[in-house]
């Protein structure tokens, strides 16, 4: 691949941790090319044709490695793990044994802590011209967490302008894991504004409310005749301005955990949309989690300058992280975040994009 059709990424190659970090790129022939890097088994840059024929970059990111060394947002586009969203004080049980994970997000623990896979510099293998696997062993109570994990994510882009994301893991003690992508979308491209005017749709009839920390209330509430209706595609800005103690402790905007709906988590439907008029994109979410994270940036601060050369505001993105419930291990309700030692983990999700004339 030509590095050069992706002029705005232009230092990938540094030494960390005693590990060397690179740029990869793949590309289909239909006018998609995606970049990682291997710091955090992270997506860099998405670019989609819009409804103009133009490439667009539509996932917010940085131009070169130490930018993102030094990001004020250090979740772009990274692999979260080895447990996305919030565990409460960062304590759980395992049978019996409790464990702590340092907090780092108030007095919680945030995607997997402080050092959590984000941080990590992984290998890789680039299979074939369309498909890179990232690999990782965190070792036995990295971060607080028991066994030694080895974790693979592989990314596949295909000929219909879909990213396949498929997560394995595997533990020699008995843990708890929960993965996602923490990927922020703007769909007009990164760095040209909010995405308050993007169209979204999320096929769930419940949601878990929290409380003043971001950490699950323990119950479910219905979606109807509230805010977090999107059972119908609306502009986001619809309701997040309104008056709303779940708007206002996720932070005055969306950052919550959406019930997918059941018969939806195979991989094989949509469970989640979004469109920009501006360029007419369209992403589509399919998963095999039960849940879907939608965050519209309200902590973005504006500290960090992307790609484009803009500042990183709040607001200027959305992310639909696909993913099993906050706190679960503390939930005995919710979908059970277990993985029993010796046995395989197994998650997919899709971004499958569009165009809209």
């Amino acid at each position: 691949m030509n590095h050069n059709q992706l002029p705005q990424l232009v230092d990938f190659k540094k030494e960390v941790k005693n590990k060397k970090t690179v740029l990869i790129i793949l590309e289909n022939d239909r006018g998609m090319k995606v970049a990682f890097s291997n710091y955090g088994a992270r997506i860099v840059s998405i670019l989609v044709p819009d409804k103009y024929g133009k490439p667009v970059d539509v996932v917010l990111g940085f131009s070169t490695i130490e930018d993102y060394l030094g990001a004020d947002e250090v979740y772009h586009g990274a692999t979260i793990g080895r447990f996305a969203n919030r565990i409460k004080q960062g304590k759980f049980k395992i049978n019996e044994v409790s464990y702590t994970i340092g907090p780092n997000n108030g007095p919680n623990a945030l995607h997997g802590g402080k050092a959590g896979f984000h941080q990590q510099i992984w290998d890789r293998r680039v299979n074939n011209p369309n498909e890179v696997t990232f690999y990782y062993t965190s070792p036995d109570n990295e971060e607080g967490f028991p066994g030694t994990l080895t974790v693979s994510v592989c990314y596949t882009l295909t000929d219909n302008n879909e990213l396949q994301i498929t997560y394995r893991a595997s533990s020699d003690k008995d843990t708890i894991i929960n993965l996602t992508n923490h990927a922020y979308f703007n769909l007009k491209g990164e760095g040209k504004g909010d995405i308050l005017d993007h169209v979204v749709e999320i096929n769930a009839d419940a949601f878990v409310p929290i409380n003043e920390q971001q950490i699950p209330l323990g119950e479910l509430s219905p979606i109807k005749n509230s805010p977090f209706d999107f059972s119908s595609a609306k502009a986001i800005s619809t309701d997040i301005d309104k008056t709303d103690t779940q708007l206002l402790n996720g932070g005055q905007g969306y950052d919550h955990c959406f019930v997918l709906n059941k018969g939806l988590s195979n991989g094989k439907k949509v469970v989640a949309s979004a469109y920009a008029d501006r360029s007419g994109v369209k992403l589509e979410i399919l998963t095999t989690e039960p849940g879907l994270q939608f965050y519209t940036g309200n902590a973005l601060s504006g500290k960090d300058l992307g790609k484009s050369g803009n500042t990183y505001d709040r607001h200027s993105a959305f992310c639909f992280e696909t993913q099993h419930f906050p706190d679960s291990p503390n939930q005995k309700t919710f979908p059970d975040t277990y993985l029993k030692a010796g046995t395989i983990f197994h998650s997919q999700t899709t971004y499958r994009f569009s165009v809209i004339k």
